[in-house]
C-alpha cells in the first residue's frame, strides 16, 4: 500500500479513557474507521500469539548477611568493654533473630528478585576466612563488636559489600563509632579499604538497605547482558565512535550484531507466512481498539509495523536477549520493511523488554541500567537547550506503559523527519515525576536530575515530545551537558543510579541533589 497521508491531521489531546492492552474484545470490528486519516477507537482487544515467547529470566541478587561480634570478658583495672550492648550469647542470638526478621521483611517488599542467605555469626578469623569464600553477590556485614581483621577479611573488591550499624534502631554497634576512622580510613585521612566506600555504610535504615539492594540488582542484570544490534553497534557523533567498545569493556555487554541482509530475508519470510500476516493485522486492529488511541497515518504502515515487531522479537528470542537496538533506523529499514521501526520499539518496550533506536551505545547502557532499577519502560530521547527551568525532549519511539501498568494516550502519526511509516506520539502524564540521565561519551561522568512533565506540545519535531520542568540549576545544566541522547523514566531513581555508577567508577552529577543542598 502506498503512502498517501502527507503530514499530520489535527490530532490533539482527547478524553477517551485508557483500557488495558489485554482487555477482552467486545463488539464489532472498527471497519471503515481503520483507514488512512484519523480514527479514534474504543474498547480493548486480546492478542493470541502463534507461539509462546520465551522469557529471559532476571538474575536474583544473592545476599550473604554476617553478624560480626565478640563477647567481651571483664578484666580488672583496665578497659575491657568496647562500645556495644552485646555481653552474652543470648544477646547475640536475639540480634541475629532481629536481623533475620528485618531481611525477611525487606525481601517481601522488594519488587525485584533477591535471595537472602541465612545469617552467619562470625567471631574469629577462621569463620571470617570461610565466609570470604562465599559466592554471594553482596556481603552484608552487621558490624557489632567484632574484630576489624575479621571484617577486613570478609570484604573483597571482587564483590559488593555493605556494612550496617545501629544507632537509634539499637542496640548500638561499636562500628557506629569506628566505621570511618578505623575501617574506612585505617586511622589516617585517606580511604584505604578496597571494596568499601562511604556510600556502602548504612545506619539504622531498612529503606536505605533496600534501595542499595535495588541498585546492585540492576547492576548485576545490566553488566554482561545481551543486546541484539540490527545493523551493528554504533555511537552518536564523533565522541561516540568508541562507545561500543566501552560498552563491551566497562559494561561487559554481549552485543550481537545482525546485518541488514539477514533482516531483509526474515522480513520477506514473514510476509510469506500468511498465518503470521493475519495475526499481525489482527494485532494492529486490536491495538486500535484500545481506548486513547488515534490513527493519523496509513493503516498499512501500522500493520507492517506489527509484522516487523515479530521479526525483531524472533531475533531477540533466538539470541536469548532482553534488549535490542537498530542502526540506521531512519533510512535503511524503511525500504526493506515499508514502514518505520518506531512502533515496534514502542511495542517491545511496553511488553517489558527493551528496545532502543539509533544503536547509540553512548546512552544504551543507561537505558538498560535504569530499566532494571525501576522495572519500567524507559524513553531514549533527544534533548534540546535548557532554558527558564524547562527542557523539551523528543523522539519517535516512546513507550506507552511508562508506569508499568497503564497505557498512556497515543496518536499514531508518521515518523517526523521522513513523513513516512507509523510513529507514536505518546502523551506523558502531566505533573508526573521523572528521572533524567545524560551520559557522557567517555563513560566518565553522567549528569542527571529529577523533573516533572509540564506539557506535551505538538511542535514540528520528533513525535513523542514533552516539556520537562528541571528540578535543579538550569543554567548549570546548560554548562555541563555531555554526550547527546538522554534517558527518561517515570519516578525518582537518582539514588540508585548514583550508587550503581560509583561501582563502575563513573561520576554522578545530581543537579537536583545539589539544589536541595543549597536550599
Amino acid at each position: 500500500m502506498k503512502h498517501t497521508h502527507s503530514g499530520c491531521c489535527n490530532c490533539g489531546n482527547h478524553g477517551v479513557p485508557r483500557r488495558s492492552f489485554l482487555a477482552a474484545v467486545g463488539g464489532a470490528a472498527v471497519g471503515g474507521a481503520l483507514i488512512s486519516g484519523c480514527a479514534t477507537t474504543g474498547a480493548g482487544g486480546h492478542r493470541t500469539a502463534l507461539h509462546a515467547r520465551p522469557t529471559v529470566q532476571k538474575k536474583e541478587l544473592v545476599i550473604q548477611p554476617v553478624f560480626s561480634y565478640s563477647i567481651p570478658r571483664k578484666r580488672n583495672q583496665t578497659s575491657w568493654r568496647p562500645w556495644g550492648d552485646f555481653h552474652s550469647e543470648q544477646d547475640v542470638e536475639k540480634e541475629v533473630a532481629k536481623i533475620t526478621g528485618e531481611l525477611a521483611e525487606l525481601a517481601g517488599r522488594a519488587e525485584f528478585p533477591i535471595k537472602v542467605m541465612p545469617v552467619e555469626k562470625v567471631d574469629n578469623m577462621e569463620k571470617a576466612s570461610a565466609m570470604a569464600k562465599t559466592s554471594a553477590d553482596l556481603m552484608l556485614v552487621y558490624a557489632a563488636i567484632g574484630g576489624q581483621n575479621e571484617i577486613e577479611t570478609m570484604i573483597s573488591p571482587e564483590r559488593h559489600n555493605i556494612v550496617f550499624v545501629r544507632h537509634r534502631s539499637g542496640p548500638v554497634y561499636l562500628y557506629y563509632e569506628t566505621a570511618s576512622c578505623r575501617l574506612l580510613r585505617k586511622m589516617v585521612d585517606e580511604f584505604g579499604e578496597p571494596g568499601l566506600m562511604p556510600a556502602d555504610m548504612v545506619v539504622d535504615s531498612q529503606d536505605d538497605l533496600l534501595w542499595r539492594f535495588r541498585a546492585l540488582y540492576a547492576l548485576k542484570n545490566t553488566v554482561g547482558s545481551k543486546i541484539v544490534a540490527i545493523g551493528d553497534a554504533s555511537g552518536w557523533g564523533a565522541g561516540g565512535q568508541k562507545a561500543p567498545q566501552i560498552s563491551r569493556d566497562l559494561w561487559k555487554l554481549d552485543i550481537i550484531p545482525v546485518p541488514y541482509p539477514e533482516v531483509e530475508k526474515r522480513i520477506k519470510a514473514a510476509r510469506a507466512n500468511s498465518a503470521l500476516v493475519q495475526k499481525t493485522e489482527k494485532d494492529a486492529h486490536e491495538y486500535l481498539l484500545q481506548g486513547g488511541v488515534k490513527l493519523c497515518t496509513d493503516i498499512g504502515f501500522l500493520t507492517r509495523a506489527f509484522l516487523l515487531t515479530e521479526v525483531f522479537r524472533d531475533l531477540m528470542d533466538e539470541a536469548g536477549a532482553q534488549a535490542m537496538t537498530i542502526n540506521n533506523c531512519m533510512s535503511t529499514i524503511m525500504p526493506i520493511s515499508e514502514t518505520t521501526a518506531c512502533m515496534p520499539l514502542s511495542l517491545i518496550n511496553d511488553s517489558g523488554a527493551m528496545a532502543f533506536c539509533e544503536s547509540d551505545f553512548v546512552v544504551i547502557p543507561s537505558g538498560i541500567l535504569l530499566h532494571h532499577i525501576c522495572g519500567l519502560p524507559v524513553f531514549l530521547n533527544d534533548p534540546t537547550y535548557p532554558h527558564h527551568g524547562v527542557i523539551t525532549v523528543a523522539h519517535c519511539t516512546a513507550p506507552r506503559r511508562m508506569d508499568g501498568k497503564n497505557l498512556e494516550p497515543v496518536n499514531i502519526l508518521t515518523h517526523y523527519e521522513s513523513d513516512y511509516g507509523a510513529a507514536p506520539k505518546v502523551e506523558f502524564k502531566i505533573g508526573q515525576t521523572i528521572t533524567m540521565i545524560d551520559p557522557d561519551f567517555n563513560a566518565k561522568k553522567w549528569v542527571g536530575f529529577r523533573g516533572k512533565v509540564q506539557a506535551n506540545p505538538f511542535m514540528a519535531i520528533c513525535r513523542s515530545q514533552s516539556d520537562i520542568e528541571i528540578e535543579g540549576d538550569c543554567d548549570k545544566l546548560a554548562e555541563i551537558m555531555v554526550g547527546f541522547h538522554w534517558m527518561l523514566a517515570y519516578g525518582d531513581h537518582r539514588k540508585e543510579v548514583g550508587y550503581a555508577l560509583r561501582k563502575l567508577g563513573i561520576e554522578w552529577i545530581d543537579l537536583t541533589e545539589e539544589q536541595l543542598k543549597k536550599a
